[in-house]
């Protein structure tokens, strides 16, 4: 499995990830914005500007709602061997979790990661839920958010994919800049290790 980690949309290495799309097509996995209370319009639109973002790179792209494979996790992995890649909205790392979850992807993509060909791609929370202990991003997250009917329990285990903790939007112009720091500095003070990532800035893992 490639993984392209950006901090915030596309980041700055746009032909690099056009590259390394294996077969032109893409999910576009929006659950990180399942939140409750979440605005259906400010929600619909931030769709939309990713999706173009994409689509700009000459790419096909799928809309892949994981509340569509609730306990369909057969159909979901059938879906992501014919994409051959996907790309998650950044958003609340914690309901991502959960409808990784419920649907069944974060042992799809355990089963994916020793392959050569998927790419797992997306920005903020889709980095974060990558690394081992999601406690610390409950300073920008909220936690304690179960939105699915399927799931009333908080998931702190990330998917250990990476063996740090990623923070986007480090220093940058961004409404949670400010708190990350703050998080930077609990992963200090209890030794895990982390990887801080201005906007624009991406991670790229072959």
């Amino acid at each position: 499995m490639k993984f392209y980690l950006s901090s915030y949309r596309l980041g700055n290495k746009t032909e690099q990830l056009k590259k390394l799309v294996p077969y032109g097509n893409i999910g576009y996995v929006p659950n990180a914005l399942d939140f409750s209370g979440a605005d259906s319009e400010r929600r619909k639109r931030h769709i939309e500007r990713d999706t173009a973002d994409l689509e700009s790179l000459g790419v096909n792209v799928e809309l892949l709602d994981l509340r569509d494979y609730f306990s369909e996790q057969n159909g979901l992995l059938k879906k992501l061997q014919q994409l051959g890649a996907i790309f998650i909205s950044g958003g609340n790392v914690f309901v991502l979790r959960q409808a990784m979850y419920l649907s069944g992807l974060d042992r799809i993509l355990g089963q994916l990661r020793t392959g050569e060909d998927f790419l797992y791609a997306g920005y903020s929370a889709a980095g974060c839920v990558l690394s081992q202990d999601l406690s610390v991003y409950q300073i920008v997250d909220n936690a304690t958010d179960t939105p699915y009917d399927e799931l009333d329990q908080i998931i702190w285990e990330g998917l250990s994919f990476l063996a740090l903790a990623f923070m986007p939007h480090w220093q940058s112009d961004h409404k949670e800049s400010a708190d990350i720091d703050r998080e930077v500095q609990r992963c200090k003070q209890l030794g895990i290790p982390y990887q801080t990532l201005r906007d624009g800035e991406v991670l790229i893992i072959e």
